[in-house]
């Protein structure tokens, strides 16, 4: 970009873009409170996250996010003195959206454990979406089974009711429970919110507009990101997810995706191929990308998982 700060599409995008180096500069004296081996726990399949990353990127986001937090606690504080008010402060809500395979449940994981570490915000909570996503029972019934994970297979009106139960101060919150192995709900299991600091919501389409004239679970977030990367890239880290997966949880006998575990490496990729172009490809360019202009900041990943640019939403 020859700058370290661009306004794109010269003034006429709501974003200006940050480069990589500019970026990392924005928060020197913030010390990096993870260690090596708690980056490695948190790293997803096929997501090289170390170091110098988590420093260089997703320090300054956290301090970013951090001055927005602080000035909203500010302005409820200003808003409730003079109405007169005394109800306590209402958790600070960030969204996490982008495509399958973009890594964006890694990084969702890493803020929660970053922002955590800020002596002002030390209870943080992080809720998937897939815990919204209609049993398969329902799906099957409803004829969308193959159409899990576009905005149809989720009770957004359930969302909804949850974020606006957490936003809104109530002391418990209750959430369905979903199982990757099972790849469905499982009964009874519960995800418990306990009045967080900061809520944290990650999944596909946390950014989706809403339906007419209601209200959209993206409109209780104060700060949202858009993970974002050439399709290309994403639609290699999918296959070779999807490889990884093949040899590892896939080979257990309980999981949805047993009957994969037998294919021939050949066979797979062209499984996982088909899959992302029936599905996960469609889903991206009709509901998830096109919400990218909602974000408050959007992650633009390279090839190998790095970001190299930021663009943040102008003020």
């Amino acid at each position: 970009m020859g700058e370290s700060v661009n306004q794109v599409g010269q003034g006429l995008s709501p974003f200006v873009e940050i480069g990589r180096a500019h970026w990392a500069s924005l928060a020197p004296s913030t010390p990096l409170p993870l260690q090596e081996t708690e980056i490695v726990q948190l790293r997803g399949l096929g997501n090289p996250l170390d170091m110098r990353e988590v420093s260089e990127v997703y320090l300054p986001l956290t301090r970013l996010i951090n001055l927005y937090a602080s000035n909203a606690r500010a302005l409820y504080d200003s808003t409730r003195g003079y109405l007169g008010e005394h109800s306590s402060r209402t958790p600070f809500v960030i969204g996490v959206a982008g495509s399958v395979a973009v890594g964006k449940s890694t990084i969702a994981r890493l803020l929660r454990e970053l922002l955590a570490r800020w002596s002002d915000t030390p209870r943080v909570e992080l809720i998937t979406t897939d815990g919204f996503l209609y049993p398969n029972a329902e799906l099957q019934r409803r004829g969308i089974m193959n159409r899990k994970g576009f905005p149809e297979s989720y009770d957004r009106r359930s969302l909804l009711r949850f974020v606006s139960a957490v936003k809104s101060g109530v002391a418990e919150v209750r959430a369905p429970f979903y199982s990757h192995l099972s790849y469905d709900i499982v009964p009874e299991a519960q995800v418990v919110v306990r009045q967080p600091d900061i809520l944290i919501v990650e999944g596909l389409n946390v950014l989706q507009p809403p339906l007419r004239n209601n209200l959209a679970v993206s409109d209780l977030f104060d700060f949202s990101i858009y993970v974002d990367a050439r399709t290309s890239d994403i639609e290699r880290w999918y296959v070779n997810r999807f490889l990884d997966l093949q040899r590892g949880a896939f080979a257990n006998p309980s999981s949805y995706f047993h009957r994969y575990a037998s294919l021939s490496e050949v066979e797979a990729r062209a499984t996982a191929r088909s899959i992302w172009e029936s599905i996960n490809l469609p889903n991206l360019m009709a509901n998830i990308r096109p919400t990218r202009s909602r974000a408050t900041l959007v992650l633009r990943k390279e090839s190998d998982h790095t970001v190299k640019h930021v663009l943040l939403r102008k003020v």
